[in-house]
């Protein structure tokens, strides 16, 4: 997985920042940019979060970092959180 390798360099990050930052064991992400071990789904989405890419850009499925839909599913996010927000405070009037 030379992309999470790549992604931290790119960084300017060490082994144990990402570690620290994703919960994800130091030995474990060197393991993963080595080849020696290959990620679970749970530690590719924690990945890919951290790195703001998607899973199959992490993958090597494709080479475009974030896809429209990841993008799609940001905005939706964002506009649901201030929709919640909005409501907070109509219910306090």
């Amino acid at each position: 997985m030379n992309r999470i390798r790549d992604l931290r360099e790119d960084m300017d990050l060490r082994q144990i920042d990402v570690s620290v930052a994703t919960g994800i064991d130091q030995k474990t992400l060197s393991n993963y940019e080595t080849g020696k071990t290959n990620p679970d789904s749970f530690s590719i989405i924690k990945l890919a979060d951290f790195f703001n890419v998607s899973c199959d850009y992490l993958l090597g499925r494709t080479d475009e970092e974030k896809s429209d839909y990841d993008d799609l599913i940001n905005r939706i996010e964002k506009i649901q959180n201030e929709l919640d927000k909005i409501k907070k405070e109509i219910r306090k009037m």
